[in-house]
């Protein structure tokens, strides 16, 4: 093969990669969703990529999660920056072995994939006016849901769905998952992404259900 293949051509049309040179995308939680947003996210070209999580991989996650076996009873985060490596590894990764905490820096795009709603909404009151582009999926079997804030007048709504705890199905939004549902939930997650990135107004709240083939979204 003669010359160089850019590897980002086939997407350069739908993924504007110089609007992310100099931007900090942040994950938080690299559990099923947030493992996928992650990979997908070092796939497409972000140059600078925050992983947050506290947990470690179980042998559940090897089956809903992509995780491998030989990689259960290691940091989650830290088996994901090794897949991360093997995409690219001009990435500059930052990572955090703990649970999101305030006192920490985050990017100005940030993913929330953690399993809760209490979780996601103390999240979010600590990074509300803080960041640029909040992407946050829920999943539940094979139902899915997407919630982007990206303006101002993003806010009130979003707000709106987080919920009590009490609220919320029983069991967290992992409870029951396979591993396609995670794909699909993070594929459109990403999306939401570069819709950003071309500035095409983004899917504030897109609910998927999968069993009966229907799709709702609210731009």
């Amino acid at each position: 093969m003669n010359g160089v293949v850019d590897r980002f051509e086939r997407q350069s049309d739908l993924v504007q990669r110089a609007r992310l040179q100099d931007k900090l995308v942040t994950v938080i939680g690299v559990g099923a969703i947030g493992r996928q947003v992650a990979l997908q996210l070092a796939s497409i070209g972000v140059a600078r990529l925050q992983l947050i999580d506290f947990d470690l991989v179980e042998a559940t996650n090897v089956t809903t999660q992509g995780y491998r076996t030989d990689e259960i009873g290691t940091a989650k985060v830290m088996a994901t920056i090794s897949e991360i490596e093997r995409i690219d590894r001009s990435i500059q990764l930052e990572y955090i072995i703990d649970r999101y905490r305030p006192k920490q820096d985050v990017g100005s795009i940030v993913f929330c994939c953690v399993d809760s709603i209490a979780a996601r909404s103390a999240i979010w009151r600590s990074l509300r006016g803080r960041v640029d582009l909040w992407i946050d999926a829920r999943m539940l079997g094979e139902i899915i849901r997407v919630l982007t804030a990206a303006e101002e007048s993003d806010v009130s709504r979003y707000e709106a769905t987080l919920f009590a705890p009490f609220e919320a199905q029983q069991g967290t939004c992992t409870s029951k998952s396979t591993i396609y549902t995670a794909s699909i939930a993070a594929g459109l997650m990403v999306h939401q992404l570069t819709r950003w990135l071309r500035e095409i107004p983004t899917d504030r709240d897109a609910i998927i259900n999968l069993l009966s083939g229907e799709m709702t979204v609210n731009s």
